[in-house]
């Protein structure tokens, strides 16, 4: 026992000395290990720093209250809800009959002796600094005692009078206002004083203003409808404190009065799962799927994943490090053997030094990642828009991740010490490097993994829909092609007899010294084979995206609409966009309405209607007729449902409107902007004709029947019982377009003094634009500050056709595996440099040229980086081909359910879209050796220090 303590103290002095002295090398390797170490403690600091526990969670929710009680909307039906109160469903079966619907007295619900404090919060749009802001509207007595915890001040004070609000940092820095600026809401010609600012600790990023009960939210809510205008939509609940909590079974008294509950005391210790009612409604079956085993392990399984391939490339890439340390050392190892040391010890000491690494990273790793989450917490509140509920520090976490450091640096020096016990004192001494045979095992081993990863991972893509198949069988693939580098290196070599000199040497040292160049090999390899995967399956779904991409307008064209306020700011937003942007053909287009000009246009309200194109009966689609109240896709087999699926009634027209049914107000100009080439089409608009561009809706006469509904409680009842539609149909005689133009959605266009002569009423909507060329950038923003003054709810758009999220990550890993492939073979081409130190001494004294060594270094990283992009690239493809494949499964097992539902008529048979990202695989196969190249040979030195002889 003490002699291994001895030995291993002895060894583990001997490590720390070396890499003491081998200052660069031991960096390099640290930092190699810690940068993660540094991520991951950093991440697991943030993580559980921002995790708040039930306490702090309560308290920024319920303040100092007890409870908070909110009205369900069921009107007064019982309920049953989940011990947080976040999800509840009304008591009963409402299968057949319509979901409950209506306000109840929440304060009614209440035990006696409750006290209570009102909290109601609304939205409005707010006058700034810059225009108009739509803020969320919150009156609550912030000073009240029951509410401490629940806003935090920041400057200031909270209001005390009813012409005071107070508001949050980021709608101040928003809004251009500051502390003592007079606020003032659309529609209300009444100033409030800010007399403060303050934030929310879960939603730093909110833009909300503070006001006593009463003070804001009426008075804007009566102000607005006055105007015709929509309301805040105010929605009010209650903290609540009552001696002794709200207990589990006080919380289902009060639910049997359709109030819902979030009670301290029940989440702070909450029943169990049979105790709960809810849980035994249909629907709730599935709630516990994040928690169940087989959820935690999959995710274990791809935490587990990540993490060891993770360690993976970092061995192979510090892995030649320490065999750069070992071959340095080896006249040192073998004075260790010739003073009566083993290869036990020799790999002891070799081991030590992955030993001291990993422990040194680990200690630097968690210590920074401590000190910049520290350092870094505002900014890191500030991204995730949460304050921390405290810092807390877990030591066994971060003593686990540490652990992973000390793990990865003695694993990273096994292959190393074993190499090196392995040598001979003589050899040691004398700097000899005998005969090395390569392992034949191991690319056996490789091989057969190779072949049996790309079986299964063949198998997942063409016969099951599952990717775990496809990732295991890669990921086996792709070990496979790392155990056969060796073998793979050799096959490199016999290509440098058509090299020249320089080149030819750095091949042949390459292949002669496999130990040192597998490693880099392969740890370029992993890198690449990872970023090719990524990239091929991205570019792939781009394309697919891209094939599948239905443009809502011409390339070039913008529209514009506004629905709300009856279409009191259309002219002025008009205005603008034809201002700002590089305008060919303005449309301007209106909505029919129903009821009040204030109505939105789907609808909603009690003053308002809605209308619908009449589709004649010949002409409806059969899977969507529901006359006798059965669902049509039950009369239908399969073979007719798919039958179906393709007749012309049951086909949707693509694109999408703002408006119902698709029907624009408008003249012959919007034809132009939607690229619409028909005279035909264009002289009936002139002539007062509608134009129509989906034929479903041409009945018998040649016309188009528009109906106004006017009471929708009938309408519902009517569709309920299968009944035809009440309502006054007005018929228009139009001409119908080709089935082939595509109208981006536009169902019918009917003429304004047509519509006005029929007695339809009309609203401004917006606009329809063409340009002239695609709008700048500059002159998108300059548009946006000019609508943010005029209105709000705005949609605009500008169609740029297909655009790729992926470009940047694209970039991004192709930067990665950059960096990692010019580390990687660096580490091998000081190694290959050591140990080809006589050879290049050699050369100079035979009258070599100084370029030669420059040349030879450059052309050693540039092939190490070569031979790992190569096989990286292939090795990469297979998994994204695979991932695609089952995709493409997946998808064609939905497309046919669909159609088996009745549904296909809707739906585009999924095209399988695989493509090679061949930029990416020219950068990586020819600008990253190349650089690597560049690099290497830019730092190394023309001329070394001729040694003296050394004595035999």
């Amino acid at each position: 026992m003490r002699n291994w303590y001895h030995s291993w103290r002895a060894a583990v002095r001997i490590a720390r000395r070396d890499a003491v002295r081998s200052k660069g090398r031991s960096f390099l390797v640290l930092a190699m290990i810690a940068l993660p170490i540094l991520g991951v403690s950093a991440a697991d600091l943030t993580l559980r720093s921002a995790e708040l526990s039930t306490e702090q969670s309560l308290e920024r929710k319920l303040g100092r209250a007890d409870a908070q009680v909110s009205d369900a909307q069921t009107g007064g039906v019982p309920i049953h809800q989940t011990p947080d109160g976040n999800g509840y469903d009304p008591v009963g079966d409402f299968t057949d009959k319509p979901w409950p619907e209506g306000s109840t007295d929440v304060r009614k619900a209440l035990p006696a002796g409750t006290e209570f404090l009102e909290d109601s919060s609304g939205s409005g749009k707010l006058r700034t600094a810059h225009g108009l802001l739509n803020a969320e509207i919150r009156e609550l007595r912030a000073t009240d005692p029951m509410a401490e915890g629940i806003m935090t001040p920041i400057s200031g004070r909270f209001p005390k009078s009813p012409d005071e609000v107070a508001a949050t940092t980021h709608f101040l820095e928003s809004s251009g206002l500051s502390v003592g600026s007079k606020l003032v809401a659309r529609g209300l010609e009444r100033e409030y004083t800010i007399t403060g600012s303050y934030e929310l600790p879960d939603s730093l990023k909110s833009d909300q203003v503070n006001a006593l009960p009463g003070a804001l939210l009426d008075p804007l809510d009566k102000a607005l409808t006055a105007d015709g205008l929509p309301g805040t939509e105010k929605s009010t609940s209650y903290l609540v404190s009552l001696s002794g909590g709200f207990t589990w079974n006080m919380v289902q008294e009060i639910n049997a009065k359709g109030v819902t509950v979030q009670s301290r005391a029940v989440q702070l210790s909450p029943p169990a799962d049979a105790d709960v009612p809810l849980y035994e409604h249909k629907g709730w079956e599935d709630r516990n799927y994040e928690r169940s085993t087989a959820a935690q392990a999959a995710a274990l399984a791809a935490v587990g994943t990540v993490v060891g391939l993770a360690m993976l490339e970092i061995c192979l890439l510090a892995g030649p490090a320490f065999a750069v340390g070992a071959r340095r050392s080896r006249r040192q190892l073998g004075l260790v053997g010739a003073n009566g040391g083993d290869r036990s010890h020799v790999r002891a000491i070799v081991l030590a030094g992955g030993l001291v690494i990993g422990v040194a990273s680990a200690v630097v790793g968690t210590v920074l990642g401590l000190v910049l989450t520290f350092a870094l917490r505002p900014l890191l509140e500030d991204y995730i828009g949460a304050r921390f509920g405290s810092f807390d520090i877990r030591p066994l976490e971060l003593l686990g991740i540490g652990l992973l450091a000390v793990i990865t640096g003695l694993l990273a020096a096994i292959v190393p010490a074993v190499t090196a016990s392995r040598q001979t004192v003589l050899a040691s001494l004398t700097g000899r490097r005998g005969i090395r045979r390569s392992n034949r095992v191991l690319p056996v081993l490789g091989l057969v993994a190779v072949v049996l990863g790309a079986a299964i991972a063949l198998y997942g893509s063409l016969l099951t829909e599952q990717f775990v198949i496809v990732a295991g069988g890669s990921a086996l693939a792709e070990l496979g092609v790392v155990a056969m580098t060796p073998a793979l290196v050799g096959l490199f070599g016999r290509s440098g007899r058509w090299l020249p000199l320089s080149p030819r040497l750095a091949l042949r040292d390459a292949v002669r010294n496999r130990g040192r160049t597998a490693p880099a090999v392969a740890a370029v390899l992993a890198a690449v084979a990872g970023t090719v995967a990524v990239a091929t399956y991205a570019t792939s779904s781009d394309a697919q995206s891209e094939a599948t991409y239905e443009a809502r307008l011409p390339h070039g064209a913008v529209s514009m609409a506004i629905d709300d306020g009856g279409g009191r700011d259309v002219p002025a937003a008009r205005a603008a966009v034809q201002k700002y942007l590089p305008v060919d053909v303005r449309a301007d287009v209106d909505r029919i309405v129903v009821g009040s000009a204030n109505c939105p246009p789907f609808g909603g309200g009690k003053e308002c209607g809605s209308y619908e194109i009449v589709v004649p009966e010949p002409n409806r689609c059969p899977l969507w007729s529901t006359s006798d109240g059965q669902d049509p896709s039950e009369k239908y087999t399969k073979a007719q449902l798919r039958a179906l699926a393709k007749d012309w009634r049951c086909k949707e027209s693509s694109g999408s409107t703002y408006t119902e049914s698709g029907v624009l107000v408008a003249d012959e100009k919007l034809l132009d902007v939607l690229a619409v080439d028909d005279p035909a089409a264009a002289k009936a608009l002139a002539d007062g004709k509608a134009v129509s561009f989906d034929r479903r809706n041409l009945d018998g006469s040649g016309a188009v029947g528009i109906r106004l509904i006017t009471d929708m409680e009938a309408a519902n009842r009517a569709i309920e019982n299968g009944k035809e539609i009440p309502g006054a149909v007005k018929s228009f005689p139009v001409h119908q377009a080709a089935d082939d133009v595509d109208a981006y959605g536009v169902a019918m266009i009917l003429p304004p003094a047509t519509a006005k002569a029929a007695g339809i009423t009309t609203v401004p909507l917006g606009a329809y634009y063409s340009t002239d060329r695609m709008p700048s950038s500059e002159q998108r923003q300059k548009l946006d500050g000019e609508l943010d003054k005029s209105a709000t709810n705005i949609d605009l758009h500008i169609e740029e056709g297909y655009t790729s999220d992926n470009s940047i990550v694209l970039l991004a890993l192709t930067v990665f595996a950059g960096l990692v492939t010019i580390g990687a073979a660096g580490i091998a081409t000081g190694l290959a440099q050591a140990d080809a130190e006589a050879d290049l001494k050699t050369l100079a004294a035979v009258g070599a040229p100084p370029r030669v060594r420059r040349t030879l270094s450059g052309f050693q990283c540039g092939v190490i980086a070569a031979m790992g992009v190569v096989l990286g690239s292939a090795a990469g493809v297979l998994p994204a081909m695979g991932l695609r494949l089952t995709e493409h499964r997946q998808e064609l097992k939905w497309y046919e359910e669909a159609l088996d539902a009745g549904w296909g008529g809707n739906l585009t048979p999924p095209v399988s879209t695989i493509v090679i990202p061949w930029g990416t695989l020219a950068a990586l196969l020819v600008a990253v050796p190349l650089g690597a190249a560049l690099l290497a040979a830019l730092v190394t030195r023309s001329r070394g220090a001729l040694a003296r002889r050394e004595a035999i």
